[in-house]
């Protein structure tokens, strides 16, 4: 055969190939599709068991197939074939939201609802407007007890509908107080932002110490909105708990008696009197609704003090003695504070004080600027407001700015303005409970002019003073100035508190803590310089590390802590009530 002939025989080969190959995958097409079609029809009548007999042993080659496989094997309650079936499936459809919904639904079958909550969160990803994948998801954080989050994805539906609000706990503040305070309503859609506003404005009666909002689901698909609270009112609700209130810090050498919720109106009486010889103090406020609106709140109050304070490097060990002096402040104020929905509140008021220094050794810190004595007007205002907030994640983050601006009639006078700014994290990283929780805060501190010695910042544990450093004790034998004094300041505070006992009348938390500050004051000379050490601040950076138990008896607070400064060694052991 010559070369024409055997080119001819060997084109005609591969036609014929060509043509057997596509006989052959027209064959299993044709093969494939009356196969999805028997299982697309077996599927619509429900006949799991037929549809599962049907694939077990087919090639599952399209993601019907698989689908209609998994959803049968699910209906059957075989749970991990149906998770794999619905695997393989999605690998041939990634944005076919189908699969993720579905998968869902295979793990909280199994109780998997950590499972469920990612494959919805990955169905919505693909359609954030899919109305099953946003109630499913709500239903499984409601069933958790998450109700913020439920809201956040239930009101993607329009859902949920209340019926009616209503009180389980006896409760003796005026209703009408109680109706304002809420802000969402019956016979409506229960949003996110209506829960997340009625908490703002509860917290700001102060007379809830806790409380919390539950839905009662309906016959009809619908809900009520439970209310739950313990409820501060009079002295106490017993007179154990009234004694341990007022003299809780009886070791302190003070009483703090207080008055919650005078007539039902929210108004509140705290007061506290302290006769250690070191420390006396007196103060008394009065804060309440104004007007019988919880979105607005005043308060007024008086504070007086009587102190000694010996001013020194270290509150144990060898210590420097910086200066000393007898400080008498007297002072009034006035406050008005507004709730402006979930996230943004702000107040502004006036204080009047006056003060003077006996007993004054000036030593080689206590310049005549910082003894300024005579009348002092000072004007403040805050503003917090809510940066960030996960319902899902259960985490928050908020900030803060205030403002105090003060004019002393001394001589000479002098001004000042102080400013300070917050940033604050907290977050309960288990899907319901309180079991862990994690608090992490960081503040600083700015003055301009010259502002007197009971306005300076100090950093250090002590029951006057708010911006603590674990590590670090506010008294020496019993009198103020042992902590690092300043015009300026940065301080963090981390924490992480574990339940460890809960029941009864007492509560328990443990948990470590990492606290990292540092302030200074008007010149940059350390305090350890000699001779003239103007600066009563730490100039280094400060590291105190250690562990704190909360305990809650009756309602009060207590805190005991152990703090190491991780610079020098030093140990701290203390306690402290009420706080």
């Amino acid at each position: 055969m010559d070369a024409a002939g055997a080119a001819q025989v060997t084109a005609k080969r591969l036609c014929a190939l060509l043509l057997m190959i596509t006989a052959f995958c027209w064959l299993r097409s044709y093969a494939q599709t009356d196969l999805t079609l028997t299982a697309k029809q077996l599927f619509e009548q429900e006949r799991w068991q037929q549809l599962i007999a049907l694939l077990e042993k087919a090639p599952r080659t399209s993601a019907d197939l698989n689908y209609y496989y998994g959803i049968a094997l699910a209906h059957e309650e075989h749970w991990q074939e149906a998770d794999k079936a619905l695997l393989a499936g999605q690998q041939f459809a990634p944005r076919d939201k189908r699969f993720p919904s579905e998968l869902a639904g295979v793990a909280f079958k199994q109780k998997k609802f950590g499972k469920a909550k990612q494959d919805l969160r990955r169905a919505l990803q693909l359609d954030p407007a899919d109305a099953y994948a946003n109630e499913f998801l709500a239903t499984v954080y409601f069933l958790e007890g998450n109700l913020e989050a439920a809201l956040k994805y239930w009101n993607r539906t329009e859902k949920p509908q209340i019926v009616e609000v209503r009180s389980v706990s006896r409760l003796r503040v005026r209703p009408a107080l109680l109706d304002h305070a809420f802000a969402l309503a019956p016979a409506s859609t229960l949003t996110l932002d209506e829960l997340l506003t009625s908490q703002s404005r509860l917290h700001g009666l102060e007379i809830f110490p806790s409380y919390k909002f539950e839905l009662g689901a309906r016959p009809d698909g619908n809900f009520d909105v439970i209310f739950r609270a313990q409820e501060r009112d009079g002295f106490g609700s017993n007179k154990i708990e009234a004694l341990l209130r007022m003299f809780g810090g009886i070791f302190f050498q003070e009483v703090t008696p207080e008055y919650y919720n005078l007539h039902g109106s929210g108004t509140n009486i705290i007061s506290l009197f302290r006769w250690d010889p070191d420390k006396r103090r007196a103060l008394v406020s009065l804060s309440g609704p104004l007007k019988g609106n919880p979105n607005w709140r005043y308060h007024l109050g008086t504070d007086l003090r009587n102190e000694n304070w010996t001013v020194q490097t270290s509150f144990t060990g060898p210590s420097t003695v910086l200066g000393g002096l007898n400080l008498r402040r007297e002072g009034v104020n006035a406050e008005i504070m507004r709730l402006v929905g979930a996230r943004l509140s702000w107040s502004t008021g006036l204080e009047l004080s006056h003060r003077d220094f006996r007993n004054v050794f000036a030593g080689v810190a206590l310049t005549p600027e910082l003894l300024a004595e005579g009348y002092q007007i000072k004007q403040n205002a805050q503003l917090t407001y809510e940066l960030w907030r996960s319902p899902e994640r259960r985490l928050t983050l908020a900030s803060g700015a205030t403002s105090q601006a003060g004019r002393i009639w001394s001589q000479p006078g002098q001004s000042f303005e102080k400013l300070q700014g917050t940033l604050a994290a907290h977050w309960l990283p288990q899907a319901q409970g309180d079991d862990y929780e994690m608090q992490w805060r960081v503040r600083a501190g700015k003055t301009f002019g010259q502002v007197p010695f009971d306005e300076l910042f100090m950093l250090g544990v002590e029951r006057d003073n708010d911006l603590w450093m674990r590590a670090h004790v506010g008294t020496r034998d019993g009198q103020k100035g042992s902590a690092p004094l300043g015009e300026n300041y940065f301080l963090s505070n981390w924490e992480t508190d574990k339940n460890t006992y809960s029941g009864g009348y007492l509560t328990m938390k443990l948990g470590p803590f990492l606290d990292i500050g540092k302030i200074t004051g008007s010149t940059s000379t350390p305090v350890t310089q000699i001779p003239n050490p103007q600066n009563l601040g730490s100039q280094k950076w400060l590291f105190d590390s250690g562990a704190q138990a909360k305990l809650k008896v009756l309602g009060v607070g207590v805190i005991l802590l152990y703090g190491k400064d991780l610079r020098t060694g030093n140990n701290t052991f203390y306690a402290t009530v009420g706080r």
